[in-house]
Protein backbone atom coordinates (compact mmCIF):
# COMPACT_ATOMS: atom_id res chain seq x y z
CA UNK A 1 0.00 0.00 0.00
CA UNK A 2 3.32 2.30 0.66
CA UNK A 3 4.25 1.42 -2.49
CA UNK A 4 1.13 2.40 -3.98
CA UNK A 5 1.03 6.06 -2.82
CA UNK A 6 4.09 6.80 -3.41
CA UNK A 7 3.60 5.98 -7.06
CA UNK A 8 0.36 7.83 -6.94
CA UNK A 9 2.18 10.78 -5.16
CA UNK A 10 4.83 11.23 -7.64
CA UNK A 11 2.24 10.20 -10.40
CA UNK A 12 0.96 13.41 -9.76
CA UNK A 13 3.96 15.34 -9.37
CA UNK A 14 4.60 14.72 -12.48
CA UNK A 15 1.23 16.06 -13.99
CA UNK A 16 2.12 19.20 -12.06
CA UNK A 17 5.03 19.73 -13.29
CA UNK A 18 4.68 18.57 -16.54
CA UNK A 19 1.55 21.25 -16.44
CA UNK A 20 3.60 23.65 -15.36
CA UNK A 21 6.15 22.89 -17.91
CA UNK A 22 3.18 23.20 -20.71
CA UNK A 23 2.34 26.80 -19.52
CA UNK A 24 5.97 27.72 -19.36
CA UNK A 25 7.17 26.73 -22.99
CA UNK A 26 5.55 29.70 -24.34
CA UNK A 27 4.79 32.64 -22.02
CA UNK A 28 7.88 35.31 -22.29
CA UNK A 29 6.19 36.37 -19.12
CA UNK A 30 7.51 33.45 -17.21
CA UNK A 31 11.05 33.94 -17.81
CA UNK A 32 13.06 35.02 -14.96
CA UNK A 33 16.11 37.44 -16.19
CA UNK A 34 18.61 37.52 -13.18
CA UNK A 35 21.60 39.30 -15.41
CA UNK A 36 22.14 41.71 -17.72
CA UNK A 37 25.53 42.55 -19.48
CA UNK A 38 28.04 42.90 -22.40
CA UNK A 39 28.92 39.17 -24.48
CA UNK A 40 32.14 37.55 -22.89
CA UNK A 41 33.06 34.17 -24.53
CA UNK A 42 30.59 32.57 -21.82
CA UNK A 43 27.75 35.08 -22.13
CA UNK A 44 25.96 35.60 -25.22
CA UNK A 45 23.70 38.56 -23.86
CA UNK A 46 21.00 36.53 -23.01
CA UNK A 47 22.36 32.99 -21.23
CA UNK A 48 25.56 31.92 -19.90
CA UNK A 49 27.22 28.97 -21.55
CA UNK A 50 29.81 26.39 -21.14
CA UNK A 51 33.09 27.87 -23.66
CA UNK A 52 33.96 23.91 -23.55
CA UNK A 53 30.94 22.88 -25.04
CA UNK A 54 26.94 22.65 -23.66
CA UNK A 55 26.18 19.06 -25.66
CA UNK A 56 26.89 16.98 -22.46
CA UNK A 57 25.30 19.21 -20.65
CA UNK A 58 22.09 19.87 -22.67
CA UNK A 59 20.95 15.83 -23.56
CA UNK A 60 19.02 13.75 -20.84
CA UNK A 61 21.50 11.57 -19.35
CA UNK A 62 20.31 7.97 -19.66
CA UNK A 63 19.60 9.12 -22.91
CA UNK A 64 15.89 8.57 -24.72
CA UNK A 65 13.19 11.22 -23.99
CA UNK A 66 12.92 14.11 -20.88
CA UNK A 67 9.44 13.18 -19.91
CA UNK A 68 10.73 9.31 -19.51
CA UNK A 69 13.64 10.28 -17.83
CA UNK A 70 11.98 12.33 -14.98
CA UNK A 71 9.09 9.87 -14.73
CA UNK A 72 11.37 7.46 -13.65
CA UNK A 73 12.99 9.18 -11.52
CA UNK A 74 10.15 10.23 -9.53
CA UNK A 75 8.60 6.93 -9.15
CA UNK A 76 11.95 5.07 -8.87
CA UNK A 77 10.93 2.62 -11.50
CA UNK A 78 14.32 2.34 -13.32
CA UNK A 79 15.88 -0.71 -11.08
CA UNK A 80 17.99 1.78 -8.57
CA UNK A 81 19.47 -0.22 -5.53
CA UNK A 82 17.43 1.27 -2.78
CA UNK A 83 18.47 3.80 -0.23
CA UNK A 84 17.87 4.27 3.44
CA UNK A 85 15.29 6.37 4.34
CA UNK A 86 17.25 8.04 6.98
CA UNK A 87 21.24 7.60 7.49
CA UNK A 88 21.81 8.25 11.89
CA UNK A 89 23.91 11.46 12.02
CA UNK A 90 25.48 12.73 15.30
CA UNK A 91 25.94 15.79 15.18
CA UNK A 92 29.29 17.58 15.74
CA UNK A 93 29.97 21.17 17.77
CA UNK A 94 32.64 22.80 15.61
CA UNK A 95 34.71 25.22 17.34
CA UNK A 96 33.57 28.92 17.46
CA UNK A 97 37.10 30.50 15.88
CA UNK A 98 40.19 28.60 14.58
CA UNK A 99 42.73 30.98 14.95
CA UNK A 100 46.20 31.13 12.61
CA UNK A 101 47.33 29.01 9.82
CA UNK A 102 45.29 26.04 11.35
CA UNK A 103 42.31 24.54 9.01
CA UNK A 104 39.73 22.64 10.38
CA UNK A 105 37.08 21.33 7.67
CA UNK A 106 33.70 19.56 9.19
CA UNK A 107 31.39 18.02 6.43
CA UNK A 108 27.89 19.28 7.26
CA UNK A 109 26.58 17.05 4.28
CA UNK A 110 26.35 17.04 0.28
CA UNK A 111 28.05 20.25 -0.89
CA UNK A 112 27.99 22.26 2.33
CA UNK A 113 31.38 22.42 4.23
CA UNK A 114 32.17 24.38 7.04
CA UNK A 115 35.73 25.65 6.89
CA UNK A 116 37.59 27.71 9.95
CA UNK A 117 41.19 28.90 9.19
CA UNK A 118 42.89 32.76 9.66
CA UNK A 119 39.77 32.77 12.25
CA UNK A 120 37.42 32.80 9.39
CA UNK A 121 34.06 30.73 9.52
CA UNK A 122 33.51 29.60 5.86
CA UNK A 123 30.53 28.08 4.68
CA UNK A 124 29.94 26.85 1.19
CA UNK A 125 26.89 26.13 -0.54
CA UNK A 126 24.78 26.08 2.60
CA UNK A 127 21.36 24.10 3.05
CA UNK A 128 19.56 22.80 6.11
CA UNK A 129 16.23 22.63 4.68
CA UNK A 130 15.03 18.47 4.24
CA UNK A 131 13.58 19.25 0.97
CA UNK A 132 16.04 20.41 -2.42
CA UNK A 133 13.10 21.63 -4.48
CA UNK A 134 10.65 24.30 -4.95
CA UNK A 135 7.25 24.83 -3.25
CA UNK A 136 8.18 21.83 -0.80
CA UNK A 137 8.83 19.39 -3.62
CA UNK A 138 12.17 17.88 -4.76
CA UNK A 139 14.14 14.93 -3.41
CA UNK A 140 13.98 14.56 0.30
CA UNK A 141 16.95 14.95 2.87
CA UNK A 142 18.19 11.42 4.16
CA UNK A 143 20.97 12.38 6.08
CA UNK A 144 20.44 14.78 8.96
CA UNK A 145 23.03 17.72 9.10
CA UNK A 146 26.05 17.26 10.45
CA UNK A 147 26.21 20.30 12.85
CA UNK A 148 22.54 21.36 14.21
CA UNK A 149 21.87 24.98 12.46
CA UNK A 150 21.47 26.66 16.60
CA UNK A 151 25.30 24.80 17.11
CA UNK A 152 26.81 26.78 13.92
CA UNK A 153 29.55 29.34 14.54
CA UNK A 154 28.93 32.89 13.41
CA UNK A 155 29.79 32.87 9.34
CA UNK A 156 31.94 35.18 7.86
CA UNK A 157 31.60 34.14 4.38
CA UNK A 158 29.48 32.28 2.14
CA UNK A 159 30.19 30.83 -1.11
CA UNK A 160 27.44 30.26 -3.53
CA UNK A 161 28.05 28.17 -6.85
CA UNK A 162 24.96 28.39 -8.83
CA UNK A 163 21.18 28.35 -8.27
CA UNK A 164 20.31 24.94 -8.25
CA UNK A 165 18.04 24.09 -5.69
CA UNK A 166 20.20 21.84 -3.65
CA UNK A 167 23.38 24.68 -3.61
CA UNK A 168 21.14 27.93 -3.18
CA UNK A 169 18.34 27.08 -0.67
CA UNK A 170 16.95 30.81 0.16
CA UNK A 171 15.69 30.07 3.37
CA UNK A 172 19.37 28.84 4.61
CA UNK A 173 20.49 32.29 3.32
CA UNK A 174 17.80 34.02 5.06
CA UNK A 175 18.24 32.46 8.18
CA UNK A 176 22.32 33.12 7.96
CA UNK A 177 22.33 36.56 7.05
CA UNK A 178 19.31 37.23 9.83
CA UNK A 179 21.45 35.66 11.93
CA UNK A 180 25.63 36.27 10.96
CA UNK A 181 24.99 39.28 8.21
CA UNK A 182 28.08 37.17 6.10
CA UNK A 183 29.57 38.20 3.07
CA UNK A 184 28.40 35.98 0.33
CA UNK A 185 30.00 36.03 -2.72
CA UNK A 186 28.29 33.39 -5.50
CA UNK A 187 28.60 34.43 -9.75
CA UNK A 188 26.60 36.68 -11.85
CA UNK A 189 23.40 36.50 -11.22
CA UNK A 190 23.02 34.64 -8.33
CA UNK A 191 22.61 37.24 -6.50
CA UNK A 192 19.12 38.12 -8.17
CA UNK A 193 18.01 34.92 -6.97
CA UNK A 194 19.38 35.59 -3.46
CA UNK A 195 18.17 38.45 -2.86
CA UNK A 196 14.42 37.70 -3.43
CA UNK A 197 14.80 36.83 -0.04
CA UNK A 198 16.25 39.96 1.44
CA UNK A 199 20.03 38.78 1.08
CA UNK A 200 22.70 40.91 -0.47
CA UNK A 201 25.35 39.20 -2.44
CA UNK A 202 28.28 39.68 -4.37
CA UNK A 203 28.21 37.93 -8.01
CA UNK A 204 31.40 38.09 -10.00
CA UNK A 205 32.56 36.55 -12.90
CA UNK A 206 34.70 34.01 -13.41
CA UNK A 207 38.28 35.17 -12.70
CA UNK A 208 37.09 37.90 -10.82
CA UNK A 209 37.92 38.55 -6.85
CA UNK A 210 36.54 39.39 -4.00
CA UNK A 211 38.70 40.73 -1.24
CA UNK A 212 37.12 39.56 2.39
CA UNK A 213 40.16 41.00 4.54
CA UNK A 214 44.18 41.90 3.58
CA UNK A 215 45.49 38.70 2.73
CA UNK A 216 42.29 37.00 1.72
CA UNK A 217 40.58 36.72 -1.29
CA UNK A 218 37.86 34.99 -2.95
CA UNK A 219 38.84 33.57 -7.35
CA UNK A 220 35.26 33.04 -8.48
CA UNK A 221 36.36 30.44 -11.54
CA UNK A 222 35.60 28.42 -14.32
CA UNK A 223 33.84 24.75 -13.52
CA UNK A 224 31.49 22.95 -16.45
CA UNK A 225 27.82 22.92 -15.39
CA UNK A 226 24.37 24.74 -15.89
CA UNK A 227 21.47 26.38 -13.90
CA UNK A 228 18.30 27.17 -13.74
CA UNK A 229 15.66 27.25 -10.85
CA UNK A 230 12.09 27.37 -13.15
CA UNK A 231 11.55 25.88 -16.82
CA UNK A 232 12.67 28.91 -18.97
CA UNK A 233 15.47 30.37 -16.80
CA UNK A 234 18.03 28.24 -17.62
CA UNK A 235 21.52 29.34 -17.85
CA UNK A 236 20.30 33.28 -16.81
CA UNK A 237 22.66 32.80 -14.51
CA UNK A 238 26.41 31.72 -14.39
CA UNK A 239 28.01 28.77 -12.33
CA UNK A 240 31.71 28.79 -11.08
CA UNK A 241 34.24 27.20 -8.72
CA UNK A 242 35.96 29.09 -5.92
CA UNK A 243 39.57 29.65 -5.27
CA UNK A 244 40.11 31.16 -1.57
CA UNK A 245 43.79 32.34 -1.54
CA UNK A 246 44.70 32.16 2.23
CA UNK A 247 48.46 32.83 4.28
CA UNK A 248 48.57 29.45 5.06
CA UNK A 249 47.14 27.52 1.01
CA UNK A 250 44.57 27.96 -0.92
CA UNK A 251 40.95 26.57 -0.50
CA UNK A 252 39.13 25.21 -3.90
CA UNK A 253 35.61 24.53 -3.63
CA UNK A 254 34.41 22.75 -7.16
CA UNK A 255 30.71 23.38 -6.46
CA UNK A 256 28.78 20.99 -8.96
CA UNK A 257 30.64 20.52 -11.86
CA UNK A 258 31.39 17.83 -15.21
CA UNK A 259 34.94 17.41 -16.44
CA UNK A 260 34.43 19.35 -19.60
CA UNK A 261 37.53 19.47 -21.57
CA UNK A 262 39.35 19.17 -17.81
CA UNK A 263 41.11 22.40 -17.98
CA UNK A 264 39.40 24.26 -15.31
CA UNK A 265 41.26 21.65 -12.17
CA UNK A 266 44.49 23.31 -13.96
CA UNK A 267 43.64 26.83 -13.73
CA UNK A 268 42.74 26.38 -10.25
CA UNK A 269 45.85 25.76 -9.19
CA UNK A 270 47.64 28.40 -11.04
CA UNK A 271 46.70 30.60 -8.53
CA UNK A 272 49.25 28.40 -6.00
CA UNK A 273 49.16 25.49 -4.13
CA UNK A 274 45.82 24.32 -3.09
CA UNK A 275 46.02 23.23 0.89
CA UNK A 276 42.28 22.05 0.90
CA UNK A 277 39.81 21.26 -1.94
CA UNK A 278 36.36 20.21 -2.08
CA UNK A 279 35.48 17.54 -4.80
CA UNK A 280 32.07 15.96 -5.85
CA UNK A 281 31.88 12.61 -6.20
CA UNK A 282 28.01 11.82 -6.40
CA UNK A 283 25.01 11.97 -8.20
CA UNK A 284 26.79 10.40 -11.63
CA UNK A 285 24.88 7.24 -12.41
CA UNK A 286 21.51 8.05 -14.30
CA UNK A 287 21.89 4.75 -15.99
CA UNK A 288 23.63 1.20 -15.17
CA UNK A 289 27.50 0.98 -15.47
CA UNK A 290 27.42 4.90 -15.85
CA UNK A 291 30.74 6.77 -14.71
CA UNK A 292 29.80 10.51 -15.43
CA UNK A 293 27.59 13.10 -17.04
CA UNK A 294 28.17 16.25 -18.24
CA UNK A 295 26.66 17.97 -15.49
CA UNK A 296 28.50 16.12 -12.65
CA UNK A 297 31.96 14.40 -12.19
CA UNK A 298 32.30 10.74 -10.75
CA UNK A 299 34.45 8.69 -8.77
CA UNK A 300 36.81 8.46 -12.20
CA UNK A 301 36.74 12.21 -13.08
CA UNK A 302 37.04 12.91 -9.59
CA UNK A 303 40.73 11.21 -9.41
CA UNK A 304 41.05 13.38 -12.72
CA UNK A 305 40.57 16.49 -11.12
CA UNK A 306 42.79 15.69 -8.24
CA UNK A 307 45.43 15.09 -10.50
CA UNK A 308 45.44 17.50 -12.30
CA UNK A 309 44.94 20.12 -9.26
CA UNK A 310 47.08 17.85 -7.33
CA UNK A 311 46.28 19.02 -3.61
CA UNK A 312 47.53 18.23 -0.41
CA UNK A 313 44.40 16.46 0.90
CA UNK A 314 40.96 16.53 -1.34
CA UNK A 315 37.69 15.38 0.50
CA UNK A 316 34.76 13.94 -1.63
CA UNK A 317 31.37 15.88 -1.49
CA UNK A 318 27.80 15.96 -2.95
CA UNK A 319 27.18 12.20 -1.70
CA UNK A 320 24.52 10.22 0.31
CA UNK A 321 22.47 13.58 1.77
CA UNK A 322 19.87 13.86 -1.06
CA UNK A 323 18.89 10.87 -3.76
CA UNK A 324 19.43 12.80 -6.86
CA UNK A 325 20.45 10.05 -9.27
CA UNK A 326 20.76 6.03 -9.73
CA UNK A 327 23.82 4.44 -7.98
CA UNK A 328 23.38 3.10 -4.21
CA UNK A 329 24.09 6.01 -1.48
CA UNK A 330 27.92 4.50 -0.44
CA UNK A 331 29.13 3.43 -4.25
CA UNK A 332 31.21 7.28 -4.82
CA UNK A 333 33.06 6.93 -1.66
CA UNK A 334 33.78 3.04 -2.54
CA UNK A 335 34.72 3.10 -5.79
CA UNK A 336 36.83 6.68 -5.26
CA UNK A 337 38.73 4.49 -2.78
CA UNK A 338 38.84 1.48 -4.69
CA UNK A 339 40.40 3.51 -8.10
CA UNK A 340 42.33 5.86 -5.85
CA UNK A 341 44.28 2.56 -4.44
CA UNK A 342 44.62 0.81 -7.86
CA UNK A 343 46.12 3.73 -9.83
CA UNK A 344 48.28 4.42 -7.56
CA UNK A 345 47.41 7.38 -5.32
CA UNK A 346 47.37 7.72 -1.68
CA UNK A 347 43.81 7.22 -0.37
CA UNK A 348 44.60 9.45 2.77
CA UNK A 349 44.52 12.68 0.51
CA UNK A 350 41.07 12.15 -1.15
CA UNK A 351 39.33 9.93 2.13
CA UNK A 352 35.97 10.06 2.40
CA UNK A 353 34.96 11.68 6.25
CA UNK A 354 32.28 11.46 8.49
CA UNK A 355 29.31 14.13 8.53
CA UNK A 356 29.62 16.28 11.60
CA UNK A 357 33.20 14.99 12.26
CA UNK A 358 35.97 18.10 12.37
CA UNK A 359 39.13 16.83 10.28
CA UNK A 360 42.09 18.67 11.33
CA UNK A 361 43.95 19.58 7.07
CA UNK A 362 47.48 19.33 7.41
CA UNK A 363 49.96 22.02 6.23
CA UNK A 364 49.90 23.03 2.28
CA UNK A 365 52.86 20.44 0.93
CA UNK A 366 54.57 21.16 -2.73
CA UNK A 367 53.15 17.42 -4.17
CA UNK A 368 51.98 15.90 -7.72
CA UNK A 369 49.00 13.91 -7.79
CA UNK A 370 50.67 10.86 -6.96
CA UNK A 371 49.29 8.25 -9.25
CA UNK A 372 48.84 7.40 -12.99
CA UNK A 373 46.00 8.81 -14.08
CA UNK A 374 46.32 6.98 -17.43
CA UNK A 375 45.88 3.86 -15.37
CA UNK A 376 41.79 4.51 -14.73
CA UNK A 377 40.26 3.36 -17.54
CA UNK A 378 41.54 -0.20 -16.76
CA UNK A 379 40.90 0.03 -12.97
CA UNK A 380 37.35 0.36 -13.87
CA UNK A 381 37.17 -2.97 -15.24
CA UNK A 382 38.39 -4.44 -11.95
CA UNK A 383 35.66 -6.74 -10.76
CA UNK A 384 35.75 -5.34 -7.30
CA UNK A 385 35.40 -1.78 -9.05
CA UNK A 386 32.69 -3.18 -12.18
CA UNK A 387 30.45 -4.70 -9.41
CA UNK A 388 29.33 -1.60 -7.52
CA UNK A 389 25.81 -0.44 -8.66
Amino acid sequence: MARILKIAASALLFLLIAAGLAIAIVPRFLDRIYYRGPETDHFDGERFFNPDGDADTLRVPTGGSRSGFLWRNLTGSDGRPPWPEKVAVTPGIPARRVAGDRMVATWIGHATVLVQTQGLNILTDPIWSDRAGPLGFGPTRVTAPGVRFEDLPKIDLILVSHNHYDHLDQQTLKRLWQRDRPLVVTSLGNDSVIGQVGVPATALDWGQRAVVRPGVEVIVSRNHHWGSRWFTDRNRALWSAFTIRLPGGNLFFAGDTGLGNGEWPREAASHGPVRLALLPIGAFRFAPGQMGSGSHIGPPDAVRVFNRMAPSIAIPIHWGTFRLSYEARDTPPRMLSALLRCAGYDPARFAPVRVGAPVAIPPVTQQAGGGDEGRIADCLRRPEVAALR
